[in-house]
């Protein structure tokens, strides 16, 4: 039987752009459909973003407090490790607004609505990416964004056009590895059906390392973050260059320009990993 998704099957680049095309529309109408119940309730909406602004805000309100009995900590002043804190908290923030309800995947093969989804002219991806798109963690990424805006206006660097395009490229690239890691871990649910705790430990649990400096933990930690799940790229590494601090791994200077090139491979592997998850999916028969 033939495809109803438009360009899936079409051979060469004109066919995967019109895909793309599509999947990116789709994404958008689902999403915009939760808006729009969202904020028939405004009220709530207000009240709901306010609360995920504040709850993500006490990461930063212990630092500060941290801060409030010594001068540095690892060797880094306050600044420097709010600026850590603002670019890891923005990147995870746009990923989980954007991507972050995949992690439902493992509740709809339990329920058997998969299936549902299956039969729908839209990739499977984007209508559970779309799915209770939820407005209100823009107060993660926006909370993330002034703590951001302020440590830049405060750090004792020189502001060169390659440091002032370093820190929107940190965002994108971070946010691309967060949902990487997003992904994979909803893809494992396709065979383990509740591995949402893992998948939070590396996303919600990488987002608290990666908030403070590389130099306050064991360098097997180190290591692990940069060549097992690579999540110090997301902020250490280029952050490190910009702030011009070495990395405790005494890795050379231009590894903190491969925030792109990572980001891209976790990326297709990512999708790789979705799409074997999908072929190997078995209805539950409901």
């Amino acid at each position: 039987m033939a495809s109803t998704r438009p360009g899936w099957d079409d051979d060469g680049a004109d066919g995967r752009l019109r895909a793309v095309g599509h999947a990116l529309f789709a994404f958008g109408l689902i999403a915009w459909m939760w808006v729009r119940s969202t904020l028939a309730y405004r009220t709530s909406f207000v009240l709901m973003t306010f609360g995920n602004f504040a709850a993500s805000g006490l990461d930063f309100v212990a630092i500060l407090l941290m801060f409030s009995r010594v001068d540095a900590l690892g060797g880094f002043t306050l600044p420097e490790v709010a600026f850590l804190y603002g670019t890891c908290s923005l990147a995870l923030g746009l990923a989980d607004l954007l991507v972050g309800n995949v992690e439902r995947l493992g509740a709809r093969i339990r329920d058997g609505t998969l299936d549902t989804l299956l039969l729908r002219p839209v990739p499977v991806y984007v209508q559970i990416a779309a799915d209770r798109f939820a407005l209100r963690r823009l107060g993660r990424t926006t909370q993330g964004l002034l703590v951001l805006l302020w440590s830049v206006g405060r750090l004792d660097v020189e502001w060169t056009v390659g440091r002032v395009l370093m820190v929107p490229l940190m965002a994108v690239c971070g946010a691309v590895i967060f949902g990487a890691v997003y992904t994979v871990g909803a893809a494992f649910q396709f065979w383990a059906q509740d591995a949402a705790e893992l998948q939070n430990s590396l996303t919600y649990g990488g987002n608290a390392l990666l908030q403070y400096p590389p130099t306050v933990f064991a360098r097997d930690l180190v290591r692990g973050v940069t060549f097992i799940v690579p999540l110090a790229f997301v902020n250490w590494l280029p952050a490190l260059w910009l702030l011009g601090r070495p990395y405790p791994l005494g890795l050379p200077v231009w590894t903190a320009f491969l925030g792109p090139a990572v980001a891209a491979l976790m990326a297709a592997g990512a999708a790789l990993a979705w799409r074997h998850g999908v072929r190997a999916y078995r209805s539950t028969g409901s």
